[in-house]
Formats: C-alpha cells, sequence, structure tokens
C-alpha cells in the first residue's frame, strides 16, 4: 500500500491504477469488442504465418527468417499489451503491482525495439539482395542471419534495463497512483513522480533514438539507395519485380514508425491532462498492423 508523505504525495506506491482512455470510460466495454478481434486475428494471421515459414524448407532464406521473427515480435508485443486492456474494458481491474508494471514497461519496450531492428535487418538484407545480388549469398550466410537475431534481440532488452532501474531507485514520491494510459509505459509512469525527472527523460530519449532513431536513418537510406539502384536498372520487368518486393516492407515500415510516434506521444499528453487536473481525481490502443507483414512476401 503507498505511505502518504505529504498532503497528495504518496511514498512508492505498491500498486498502481489505470484509468482507461481518459474521456471514453463509458464506452470502453465497446472499444474492446474490435480490439479482442483484432488481436484473435493477428494471434491466428501471425501463427499461421510462422507454421508455413517453419514447414517449407524452401522459405529458410534470410528475408522469410526475419519476416518470422517479426511475426513472433507480434504476437509477443501484442499479448504484453492487450489481455490487460481488456481486463480493463470488459472485468474492471483496473490495477496493477508497481512491480509487475515494471515488467510490462520492459517487454513493450523491448519487443518495440526488436520490431524496429528487424525492420532494419529487412531493409538492409533487401538493399544487399538488390544492389548487390552475387553478394547476398556470401554476406547473409547462416552463421550472419543468427548474430543479427541475438544482436536484434539483445540490443532493446539490455538498453530498457536502466530505464527501469532510474525509476525504481531515484524515484519515490508520487502524486498519484492513477495512470491515464491502458498499459505500462516510460513517460508515463515517470511523469507521476513529483522529484527531478531529467535524468530518466534524457535516458529514455537517448535510448528511443539509439533504437528507433538510427534505425529510422538507416533503413530509410537503404531504400533510398534500393530506389536509386532500381531506377537505373534497364529492363522494366526487373524494376516491377524490385518494386513488388520494396513497396510491403516499406509500408510496413512507416506504418511502424507513425504508430511509434503516436503511442509515444498519446501518453505524455493523456498524463499531462491528468496531472493539471489534480486534486479533483479522475475523471486506441495500439494497433496490430498484421496484413501489411503478412503480405510482405
Amino acid at each position: 500500500m503507498a505511505l502518504p508523505i505529504t498532503n497528495g504525495t504518496l511514498f512508492m506506491p505498491s500498486i498502481l491504477t489505470f484509468i482507461g482512455i481518459p474521456g471514453l470510460e463509458s464506452v470502453q466495454c465497446w472499444i474492446g469488442i474490435p480490439l479482442c478481434a483484432m488481436y484473435i486475428i493477428a494471434l491466428i494471421g501471425n501463427s499461421l504465418l510462422l507454421i508455413i515459414i517453419n514447414s517449407e524448407p524452401s522459405l529458410r532464406e534470410p528475408m522469410y527468417i526475419f519476416l518470422a521473427m517479426l511475426g513472433a515480435t507480434d504476437i509477443s508485443l501484442s499479448t504484453s499489451i492487450v489481455p490487460k486492456m481488456l481486463g480493463i474494458f470488459w472485468f474492471h481491474l483496473p490495477e496493477i503491482y508497481f512491480d509487475a508494471c515494471l515488467f510490462q514497461m520492459w517487454l513493450i519496450h523491448t519487443f518495440q525495439g526488436i520490431e524496429s531492428g528487424v525492420l532494419l535487418a529487412m531493409a538492409v538484407d533487401r538493399y544487399v539482395a538488390i544492389c548487390y545480388p552475387l553478394r547476398h549469398a556470401i554476406v547473409f550466410t547462416q552463421q550472419i542471419v543468427t548474430y543479427i537475431v541475438v544482436g536484434v534481440t539483445l540490443r532493446p532488452a539490455i538498453l530498457v534495463i536502466p530505464c527501469l532501474l532510474l525509476i525504481k531507485c531515484r524515484l519515490k514520491l508520487y502524486q498519484t497512483k492513477l495512470i491515464s494510459h491502458t498499459y505500462c509505459e516510460h513517460m508515463a509512469l515517470v511523469k507521476l513522480a513529483t522529484e527531478d525527472i531529467y535524468i530518466n527523460k534524457f535516458y529514455g530519449i537517448l535510448g528511443a533514438f539509439i533504437i528507433g532513431g538510427l534505425d529510422f536513418i538507416f533503413i530509410t537510406l537503404s531504400y533510398i539507395q534500393i530506389f536509386i539502384t532500381v531506377f537505373h536498372l534497364p529492363l522494366k520487368e526487373a524494376r516491377h519485380k524490385a518494386f513488388n518486393t520494396c513497396i510491403p516492407h516499406i509500408c510496413v515500415f512507416f506504418q511502424f514508425y507513425l504508430l511509434s510516434q503516436i503511442w509515444i506521444l498519446y501518453p505524455i499528453i493523456c498524463t499531462h491532462h491528468l496531472v493539471q487536473s489534480l486534486p479533483t481525481g479522475p475523471t486506441i490502443p495500439q494497433s496490430l498492423y498484421l496484413w501489411g507483414k503478412n503480405q510482405a512476401h
């Protein structure tokens, strides 16, 4: 239980409470219906994708390995978020232990970072395949692909850990235990503290740039070079084939980063609104973009 220190200040609340989607509390039960449908579709679609890639020997190329990893990450990310959201919307279970909230935050940001890294790996794979087709088999050996998969997984998993430690060790006093969101997100949680959060915010921005920012830059440069190479291909059929390979990847790429920006700003805006309204008290879920991925190849 949170221990009150001063008027309106809590010391390390052991339990936090989600208020859901601000302003839409009365219709959240209905919002849960399409959310649940999307979640089931994502689970089924990504599971079928994994089964097909695993059962077909001809799909053991790097391109399909990365696609399978993207599908597995999508299942993991949505499972880290949606069940708790449905618990809030349908069963009125808004509470979560503080440590469980930190763990959920680690899972969410880790899987987001893995997805970003996989998109970068896919972009580099297409860059080598189109710009240097004769070197593709030499560059993307089974050993190199294994190293890429391990690196893409460990990079966000390690970089997110200091965020948890900075919250757990530095932030002791909180002005409320109400999170104006449907899941635990770094800035939504940090902004509840009454203490100086500059270091937390700085590392959060730094981590986001190291993972998402650098990936975005390298992916963009890769596809610019790909398009330059494609436009110089002499045969129309070759250009058409190259475009058919890259366009679905680019759609997934822009969809991922657009949704990421929306869901980075959403909790910040909502949390600011909640804090401004204190002490009066409390007054779209992340989209699952399976279809673009499954149609990528």
